[in-house]
């Protein structure tokens, strides 16, 4: 099985060169690959599967065009967890619920829920995926909805620039106690920016791969039957 796991990529502009070294990776990859993972904050911001913003566009046929090659998979991040099944119908894709075990051992999960010693964040998460406040902001129009966007990350940045890197990292108490939890030994997130590969050591039972964010490069873990590297690559790397 050969699979590529990706998140963190924040896309805002398709004229950009991080939009566009994703089209250049599902292009090149979406052939020669069983299945592409996305694990959470796709998008810089999504307020809705009505987005009709140029980005949405681009995405939505980036996706579908890729998902006629491999099958694409979505884990919601804090940036896109109003994805819904209007886009996953439109882009190809199947969401998964967070966290997702996968072949009875690999957990996947966007990573965000582990924070748990940013209490303040784990607070207002409750409140953002609750399906009461995801009905009520969906209710609102279009543009409603953008402005409102806009507004919680300029404080979401405000809170964080006051916040210790500790207490935005996981807590690897959480994370042990999910995958005993899910019996896996293999654990692929997100969300924190701090890509890296933590492998078995010491009462630490599992390996744990950390996407990085899409910035000066890409970032990706590819698996290959039993075989697992994580990836860091120029973003002009697919064009050769």
């Amino acid at each position: 099985m050969k699979r590529l796991f990706v998140s963190d990529l924040h896309l805002e502009d398709p004229s950009s060169g991080i939009f566009v070294a994703f089209l250049d990776l599902l292009r090149v990859e979406a052939p020669l690959v069983d299945e592409i993972y996305i694990l959470g904050d796709l998008v810089e911001m999504w307020v809705g599967d009505d987005d009709d913003s140029p980005c949405a566009k681009a995405l939505r046929q980036a996706l579908s065009e890729a998902s006629q090659d491999t099958q694409l998979f979505l884990v919601h991040g804090n940036r896109d967890f109003l994805f819904g099944e209007a886009f996953a119908s439109a882009s190809g894709a199947t969401i998964l619920p967070d966290p997702y075990l996968l072949d009875g051992h690999i957990l996947l999960s966007h990573g965000d829920q582990y924070c748990i010693d940013d209490e303040a964040y784990q607070q207002a998460r409750v409140v953002l995926r609750s399906e009461p406040f995801q009905q009520d902001l969906l209710q609102r129009s279009l543009a409603e909805r953008q402005a409102l966007g806009k507004q919680m990350r300029a404080q979401s940045v405000e809170a964080n620039a006051n916040k210790s890197d500790q207490i935005m990292d996981v807590n690897l108490g959480a994370i042990t106690q999910a995958m005993q939890h899910h019996e896996a030994d293999v654990l692929i997130h997100g969300h924190t920016h701090r890509p890296g590969v933590y492998p078995k050591r010491g009462t630490t039972a599992f390996k744990r791969i950390v996407l990085g964010d899409w910035q000066d490069c890409g970032w990706l873990c590819r698996q290959d039957d039993d075989q697992w590297s994580l990836e860091c690559f120029g973003l002009t790397h697919y064009r050769g």
